[in-house]
């Protein structure tokens, strides 16, 4: 049938594709630290995937099962979706930080039929394994002992060992599922997006009319792949344009920069979260001896844009987007300090509205809509129907985000709808606070969120900084207290700091604020009230 039957859009069939034309060329580098990184090209890809697809097919799983993958970046993620689309079934990466019930929701609400884990989550895997399903395998991968044996568990360097046997394409419809990728769920249970191929192979279309990588360029992320961002500007923009691209197992904002040294990566992707986090790092002398020519950011706070520019001698392009769907960018130069930009002409309408559904005009805040002008506008979430529905109203996806847009069209987020704060009758934006927090020469990184105020005022709270210090510095609440009443309004500053040790997030590095609330007590050791 030669390659003429093959689809691009459709992951197992680029793999495919890419390895007859270009078998040698490296795409991927998995990064390990100390323990070094391993390479491969599209042809390691294109038969590792068809090994691991044969022992799916062997392990009983058929087109439409789901199989749970749980483990920090490595090959054998990119691998089970490259293996699922062969076979027709569908991958579901969870955050590797699911722990517990959590853990347990994902993989029985999904139904999966099979679990892959990696060396770093096999523990907490251990911890719910009695308590699920029966399921028709459990693989490992392993940094380490590559030869070792756990009772119950498939070594996957086995598998991988194995002599090459190609599976033939099952899937020919870009309309079928792909991937299940999970929401934050930051104000309760987390989603299910059912991403279809069609969807993922839009991917390709980011890298061609908003990415514009070249041929030359290095990509780099530490944004986890059970996460859409790490997927849409990282993976499949390196696989669909033969792009390399490194991978850190999870983001690290103290060896960022040495890891772009070392692999001459020309661009990484992160978060609003993360920016701040990389900025409060102390200044170093070659901050801007790095190869990094362009960051591509999703929330860089405005207070710090343009001297994060400067300091790391890069170039911010600033985007927005959800794994629901929606795009807007704002390239380099092109438009206003702290604009996430606009949607791609032809491509999709953004509109702000008020409650009831009118468009506001400029510099109004209201929730951003969304509809696409080609296609349908659609969101399906997994056997969940009801909140399908919700999200998609009359043609327009309604995002949940609070923004405005200026005389000239460009927009601008304020904040997630139900996060806003308010205090002594003035709205506080828990983002701004953490900017100027995080300021402080002692924050390493800090998450604010509000509690009942203690006046009992209807709608009224009381502010918490949750705060991670750097390593080695003891906490000096009263030094933190006297920065906030400097440089914030009264307001604004915090009745409560909480020092921890590590502040709980998503896979898209947002701040777990309903998980902090639930186990936020005045009277922890910890907790320092203002005086």
């Amino acid at each position: 049938m030669g390659k003429a039957h093959l689809n691009q859009v459709i992951t197992s069939h680029l793999i495919e594709y890419q390895a007859e034309r270009f078998p040698d060329k490296e795409v991927l580098i998995f990064e390990k630290g100390e323990k070094g990184e391993d390479r491969f090209t599209y042809s390691d890809l294109h038969k590792l995937g068809n090994r691991l697809a044969a022992y799916f097919l062997e392990r009983g799983i058929k087109k439409g099962d789901n199989v749970v993958v749980f483990a920090y970046n490595r090959i054998e993620t990119v691998l089970t979706f490259i293996a699922t689309s062969t076979i027709g079934a569908v991958a579901v990466p969870v955050d590797p930080r699911s722990r517990g019930e959590r853990l347990k929701y994902f993989i029985e609400f999904t139904e999966a039929r099979g679990v892959i884990v990696g060396e770093e989550t096999i523990n907490a895997f251990e911890e719910v394994k009695k308590d699920l399903s029966p399921l028709n395998f459990v693989a490992y991968a392993d940094f380490g002992n590559k030869d070792a044996e756990i009772p119950d568990y498939q070594n996957l360097n086995f598998v991988f060992e194995e002599n090459f046997k190609p599976v033939s394409q099952k899937v020919f419809d870009v309309n079928h599922p792909a991937q299940i990728i999970f929401t934050s769920g930051t104000t309760g249970l987390p989603k299910g997006i059912v991403m279809r191929h069609q969807r993922i192979g839009l991917y390709n279309l980011l890298r061609q009319l908003a990415w514009k990588y070249k041929k030359d360029d290095v990509l780099y992320t530490g944004l986890s792949l059970s996460h859409a961002n790490a997927q849409a500007v990282t993976l499949f923009p390196a696989l669909y344009g033969g792009i390399k691209a490194v991978f850190s197992p999870k983001f690290t904002k103290s060896r960022i920069w040495d890891i772009c040294r070392k692999y001459g990566c020309t661009s990484f992707s992160l978060l609003g979260g993360m920016a701040a986090g990389i900025f409060n790092e102390p200044e170093k002398d070659n901050d801007k001896d790095n190869p990094v020519k362009v960051v591509i950011s999703a929330g860089m706070p405005k207070a710090i844009w343009k001297a994060f520019e400067e300091r790391f001698d890069v170039k911010v392009h600033e985007w927005y987007g959800s794994a629901e769907g929606g795009f807007a960018h704002n390239p380099p130069g092109k438009g206003p300090v702290g604009s996430f930009g606009k949607p791609i002409p032809g491509v999709m309408e953004f509109k702000v509205v008020d409650e009831e559904g009118n468009k506001l005009p400029p510099n109004k805040t209201g929730e951003l809509i969304i509809r696409n002008l080609r296609g349908e506008t659609k969101v399906e979430y997994y056997k969940n129907p009801e909140a399908s529905a919700k999200k998609v109203r009359h043609g327009w996806m309604y995002t949940g985000d609070m923004v405005h847009y200026d005389e000239k069209g460009w927009f601008y987020f304020d904040f997630r709808k139900g996060t806003e704060l308010r205090r002594a009758g003035d709205f506080v934006q828990p983002e701004y606070l953490e900017t100027v927090i995080g300021r402080h020469r002692d924050v390493s990184e800090v998450c604010v969120f509000g509690i009942p105020a203690e006046s009992g005022a209807p709608g009224e709270s009381d502010i918490v900084a949750v705060v991670k210090l750097f390593d080695g510095v003891k906490p000096d609440a009263e030094s933190i207290f006297r920065f906030c009443k400097k440089n914030l309004e009264a307001n604004f500053v915090p009745l409560y700091l909480w020092f921890v040790d590590e502040i709980p997030k998503t896979p898209s590095e947002k701040y777990l604020r309903r998980v902090l609330k639930e186990n936020f007590s005045p009277e922890l050791e910890s907790v320092f009230r203002k005086k």
